[in-house]
């Protein structure tokens, strides 16, 4: 069994990057459908919600290079271009969007995508002994459940 350089099975861990990678195209459909949310809100809620979608994305661009360096670490590489992004993406891009409940909806449904393909890949790492994906994808998962009762409740 050939390893890779921090020691995990190569072949297992190339379709754990597989999946990683459309996590990644995952992330940056959704940067920018919550980029374009900040941009173009209008409104009585304008200035909370500006601010929470500038929140929002600043976080995701964490996340995405997090992800990026995660599939770097496991020996592949990751994927770019928006092309491919929307190719591999379950998050679908979403247009001219200036409404808030709309734009919050939006959020909630992708969080709902990533929270579920993350503990699927949450088990296929742990399954591997892969510590540092899971711990990634735990901490992204219990952030997300949270922001998900608070805009929720937002929306009551």
């Amino acid at each position: 069994m050939e390893k890779n350089l921090i020691g995990l099975n190569k072949t297992e861990t190339k379709a754990l990057t597989d999946e990683l990678n459309k996590l990644l195209a995952d992330y940056q459909v959704l940067y920018m459908n919550v980029r374009g949310y900040h941009w173009n809100i209008k409104g009585r809620d304008f200035f909370e919600l500006h601010a929470k979608f500038e929140e929002m994305y600043t976080d995701l661009v964490v996340k995405v290079d997090e992800l990026a360096e995660r599939i770097l670490t496991l020996g592949s590489q990751p994927v770019h271009g928006y092309s491919k992004y929307l190719a591999l993406s379950d998050i679908s891009e979403t247009l001219d969007v200036t409404e808030g409940t709309a734009a919050i909806k939006h959020v909630l449904a992708a969080y709902q995508t990533l929270l579920v393909k993350q503990r699927q890949i949450l088990t296929t790492a742990s399954e591997l002994g892969d510590e540092g994906t899971v711990g990634l994808l735990s901490d992204y998962i219990s952030q997300q459940e949270k922001e998900t009762w608070m805009l929720n409740a937002y929306l009551q």
